[in-house]
Parts: C-alpha cells; sequence; structure tokens
C-alpha cells in the first residue's frame, strides 16, 4: 500500500510514551489533541503502565497505546502525531534517549507500509511488551499483518513482568 494512498476510513493503533515532564498531563493531553481533530475518531484508549526505558540511563516511562478511525492517509497521520510531539516539546536527540512525548504508529489496519519515511507495522511491534499488553487490552483480536497473529498472542509470547499498570 501506498503510503500516499487514500481509503474511505481506516483503523490505526497508536502508541504512546513519555518519561519527562509531567508524563501523565502529557500523555492525557495527547489524547486530547488526538481527539480535537475533525479526521480523527478516538475509538479506545488503554491504562497507563510504567515501563523500564530501552537505551540509554534515562526515566521510567509512562506507556499506553489508543485505537483510532481516521479519513488520512498514513503520512498524514505520521505528520498529525509529530506536530503532536512538538506541541508538547519532543526533541530528537538521540536514537531511545528520554522524551516528553513519543507517538507512534503501530499498525494501520492489515496495511504493510515500508518506506524510508514510515514503517507500517511498526518494526518492533511484536518484541516490544510495553506496546503488546496495553495494545492487547483494547484490541486483542486484531491481527497484526505480517506475522499473521493476534496481538492478545504475540503479548503472550513476551516476557510482560516488567510492564506495571498504573492507577491513574
Amino acid at each position: 500500500m501506498n503510503i500516499d494512498s487514500k481509503s474511505n476510513y481506516d483503523w490505526c493503533a497508536i502508541g504512546l510514551g513519555s518519561n519527562l515532564g509531567d508524563r501523565l498531563a502529557i500523555l492525557t493531553g495527547a489524547i486530547e489533541r488526538l481527539k480535537m481533530r475533525p479526521q480523527i475518531e478516538l475509538l479506545a484508549v488503554s491504562s497507563w503502565y510504567r515501563t523500564a526505558p530501552i537505551g540509554p540511563p534515562q526515566p521510567d516511562y509512562l506507556n499506553g497505546c489508543a485505537t483510532i478511525e481516521t479519513s488520512l492517509t498514513p503520512l498524514e497521520l505520521l505528520n498529525v502525531l509529530q506536530s503532536i510531539e512538538a506541541e508538547f516539546g519532543r526533541v530528537r536527540q538521540e536514537v531511545w534517549g528520554a522524551r516528553t512525548l513519543d507517538l507512534d504508529l503501530l499498525l494501520c489496519g492489515d496495511w504493510i507500509i515500508d518506506s524510508p519515511t514510515l514503517q507500517v507495522p511498526h518494526p518492533y511491534i511484536c518484541d516490544r511488551a510495553f506496546v503488546l499488553v496495553p495494545l492487547a487490552q483494547i484490541a486483542p483480536d486484531i491481527i497484526e499483518p505480517k506475522s499473521g497473529e493476534s496481538i492478545a498472542n504475540l503479548s503472550k509470547k513476551l516476557e510482560c513482568t516488567g510492564v506495571k499498570l498504573i492507577e491513574n
């Protein structure tokens, strides 16, 4: 599927993470920004989970997932996500470094996109408990198109004890 292709209305999954500043306020603010976009209908938001970071030493993350329907192309949606990140002070300095807000386009229906600008499904979706645990909470039966497996099954294959549910 071409990243500029527009279909009628597409289901997508977004991963959210923050480990700088008031993490919970930033994440809930990002959800509010998504809800304000006329081309995006928020379907579900997972609980928030505390997870250890991957990469250089840094504070723990709060992570969650959201599902949406959108009339945006995948590339347009990526641009919206990056603009929301910028609103919350996201600065891209180092790979896997600390950040105020990280919004990842995890899935767009059953599309498989592999371009220099965008990869869908997210290239690490099947390896990251901090993505699969919250996504399984809100979309357990969705099929990850490269593996052909449900999100629930993929989450069962990972060590998930480091993904701790927080009280909101």
